[in-house]
């Protein structure tokens, strides 16, 4: 399970590239005609889009990855670049949907517990947890 991305962060910091050269090119003329202030506001502009960029760049290839591994269950997660993995024995895997707002599908064996499906929507979590108790039925 991925993040759903419209634009990967190559189209994206072109984008934002363009759009920063563009400010600060049509700030420069403004500063060259005498409005001093406009140009100190427009590399504000190319501050924040910079930001934004960095921010959207670090998550935009996070995962969720479920398989079972002969008798274990593997959850791998990443998220901004650092990546987590639980194994668990499949026999004492419980799966249920989490409480709350959201309700994750939770995965849990022991004290180990791990909320998967953040990229899915609502309706299709409850669809992943079906499958996942289908899958450990059969293994």
């Amino acid at each position: 399970m991925r993040r759903n991305c419209s634009a990967t962060p190559a189209q994206l910091g072109a984008g934002l590239a363009v759009v920063g050269l563009s400010s600060l090119l049509v700030a420069s003329l403004f500063w060259w005609q005498g409005a001093v202030l406009v140009l100190p506001f427009a590399l504000l502009e190319v501050l924040v889009l910079g930001t934004a960029f960095v921010v959207h760049a670090r998550h935009a290839t996070d995962f969720e990855r479920i398989w079972l591994d002969g008798q274990r269950l593997v959850v791998e997660q990443e998220s901004a670049g650092r990546m987590r993995r639980a194994e668990f024995v499949r026999e004492w895997v419980r799966l249920r949907a989490a409480e709350g707002e959201g309700r994750l599908v939770e995965v849990a064996a022991g004290a180990q517990i791990v909320r998967v499906g953040r990229f899915l929507r609502p309706d299709q979590r409850a669809v992943l947890l079906n499958e996942m108790r289908q899958a450990l039925r059969m293994a």
